[in-house]
């Protein structure tokens, strides 16, 4: 009897346990190593928080179709990409949005932000007709080819692609850039050790 409950305990964890350690934790947020999209295998290519002082704002995780370590890498990527963004405490989406937008401004070349000015505008449209996102809510934003940026809260597609090029780099440019939002959570997204929480930028 204990060699059988022994045996099946040893195949339960043969089962469930690598399945776990496939699936990044961060936060409490669990990514999914892969996911679909747009008939595409897209491969998460680091996860990580966003800090704000001493407080996780919310956890961030970039999809691939193949693993990138540098930012560079990360805007040559070819095929569908997303940022999944979950909150980890209730914000203001409108200021959300404004430092959103300041982001793109200090990190994309003028010529690349003047190219971005609808997309930057729809975005902010967005955050402030949301007003507050929740702990827990979530929103993406996919870069499709031959379509544009899709953006979705809670999984909802809000209105159609914002179809200039040049708006999914300069977003991305808000935590990969030369001037991120939270360095620490840059090396995060770029598949590195995540450092301790005194790395964290304000």
């Amino acid at each position: 009897m204990l060699r059988t409950w022994l045996c099946a305990t040893a195949f339960l964890l043969a089962v469930i346990g690598p399945a776990r350690a496939q699936s990044p934790d961060t936060a409490g947020v669990r990514y999914d190593p892969q996911i679909q999209l747009h008939g595409a295998t897209l491969q998460l290519n680091g996860a990580g928080e966003r800090y704000k002082a001493i407080f996780k704002v919310y956890a961030a995780g970039l999809y691939l179709t193949q693993k990138a370590a540098t930012p560079e890498a990360v805007f040559r990527a070819a095929g569908p990409r997303r940022m999944h963004i979950v909150m980890l405490r209730e914000i203001d989406a409108n200021e959300l949005g404004k430092l959103f937008t300041r982001g793109i401004e200090q990190n994309a070349s003028r010529e690349d932000f003047v190219k971005s000015i609808p997309g930057t505008i729809r975005l902010g449209e967005i955050f402030a007709a949301k007003k507050k996102l929740a702990a827990g809510e979530s929103f993406q934003v996919d870069w499709i080819p031959g379509t544009g940026t899709q953006i979705l809260v809670n999984g909802q597609p809000m209105g159609e692609p914002i179809k200039e090029p040049e708006f999914y780099n300069a977003l991305l440019k808000i935590w990969l850039g030369a001037h991120p939002a939270d360095a620490a959570l840059k090396e995060a997204l770029l598949g590195k050790a995540r450092p301790s929480a005194s790395a964290h930028e304000g």
